[in-house]
């Protein structure tokens, strides 16, 4: 699945594990306010509408499949990325494979180490609870909504349900049983020796249990000109319980975009 949006520098959205492009639409208000990205909304393999890979279908053929796909839309034309979750670390690895072509990082909540042992996360924090919503949900759809809600009142759960809740249902289980079993990158962009200095800005939820808001801030070694965003009473979905915090950076991000000169 792929949808365009807009004209202008092309902007690929990478959505994370388990769910769909749609959990990245909420940006696309700000993202449209500033006028300068053709927004390229893409399902990874085995998400949303895309059918899973025939092979073994883990990170490193994520990438491959995405380096692909992008290459086949843009060729060797300049761009930028916007990622989310694990969708954040194939942004990682993609303005790597596309070094001279890449024009400016955005990430949510990335991943940084993909082993959840390796990251350094906060305590579980909950910081609005609606508990007579809880009782009106299905259990299915409390526990989902629960496992990463910090902020759990009805319009937060209707911008989940709405965004969010699609994706993990279609999601494909065998699909995510083979990349569970090669959740890897090697070496890891964090450990490459190369710098990118491109518009790369971070936005984190302090209270982030999924990937954390530490670990993000050891990629300055890899992006000099990076801007961390760390967003008070908000989790993993970031962009969904602090939507007018994120569309700021993002607002921001896309003015230090707009100003490099498209030289590569």
């Amino acid at each position: 699945m792929h949808k365009i949006h807009g004209s202008g520098l092309p902007l690929f959205m990478i959505h994370g594990n388990g769910v769909d492009h749609r959990i990245l639409l909420p940006l696309d208000g700000a993202l449209a306010e500033s006028g300068i990205f053709e927004r390229h909304y893409i399902d990874l393999p085995g998400f949303g509408e895309s059918d899973p890979l025939s092979n073994a279908g883990g990170l490193p053929e994520l990438a491959d499949w995405l380096e692909s796909e992008i290459h086949s839309i843009i060729g060797d034309g300049p761009f930028a990325v916007l990622g989310n979750s694990m969708g954040g670390l194939l942004c990682q690895e993609i303005a790597d494979r596309f070094e001279d072509a890449v024009q400016g990082i955005f990430l949510i909540a990335p991943a940084v180490y993909p082993d959840s042992e390796q990251r350094t996360l906060p305590e579980r924090a909950v910081a609005i609870h609606d508990q007579e919503l809880f009782l009106s949900l299905s259990k299915r759809d409390a526990e989902l909504f629960a496992d990463v809600a910090v902020i759990q009142t009805r319009d937060a759960w209707e911008e989940f349900s709405k965004w969010v809740l699609p994706g993990i249902l279609s999601a494909n289980l065998r699909a995510m049983a083979k990349l569970a079993k090669r959740y890897f990158l090697e070496p890891l962009p964090l450990h490459r020796e190369n710098q990118l200095s491109i518009p790369v800005s971070i936005v984190c939820g302090r209270d982030d249990h999924v990937t954390g808001f530490e670990d993000p801030q050891r990629l300055t070694l890899r992006y000099p000109d990076l801007h961390l965003k760390i967003i008070e009473s908000a989790g993993h979905n970031v962009h969904i319980e602090q939507p007018a915090l994120v569309a700021h950076e993002i607002r921001a991000w896309a003015e230090r975009v707009q100003r490099l000169p498209l030289s590569k």
